[in-house]
């Protein structure tokens, strides 16, 4: 089976659902910018340092990847339901993110990234997330606007 379509090399990409749009599109770079971040939780539970942390780190790229398909969605398609962020999500990461700086002394400064590969690679999973909520709160903008569609 080859995993090449040559379909995109006019630039264009397939939605979930058939639609085409161009591979350069909000939409397409959102969606990217998730696996992408994916890909990066997937790097940190390779490095097998905390094996208490791989069911966590699991669940959140599950939700990422729902978002991810939830984004290739087109507007309106009865599958995108089946493809949202599982109740009590947000919860769970903020249980955690509660859990982990009770242990932690008050920041008072910014950290600067390095010290270890582990921490680094943190901190680069930390940067795409953000890049992600950028990419996505930039498509919901261009979303109010009746001009555009994707």
């Amino acid at each position: 089976m080859k995993i090449y379509t040559r379909t995109g090399d006019d630039g264009t990409t397939s939605l979930a659902g058939g639609k085409r749009v161009l591979k350069s599109s909000l939409r397409v770079e959102a969606y990217g910018s998730v696996d992408e971040l994916i890909a990066w939780i997937g790097l940190l539970r390779d490095c097998n340092v905390d094996k208490d942390r791989n069911g966590l780190l699991i669940f959140i790229q599950d939700q990422l990847m729902r978002i991810a398909a939830t984004l290739a969605t087109e507007a309106g398609d009865k599958r995108m339901e089946a493809f949202l962020p599982g109740p009590g999500s947000v919860s769970v990461l903020e249980d955690e993110i509660d859990r982990m700086g009770s242990k932690l002394p008050e920041q008072t400064h910014f950290i600067l990234a390095g010290g270890h590969i582990l921490v680094s690679y943190c901190h680069i999973a930390r940067c795409v997330c953000r890049r992600v909520e950028r990419a996505v709160l930039r498509l919901k903008k261009r979303r109010r606007c009746p001009r555009n569609n994707h």
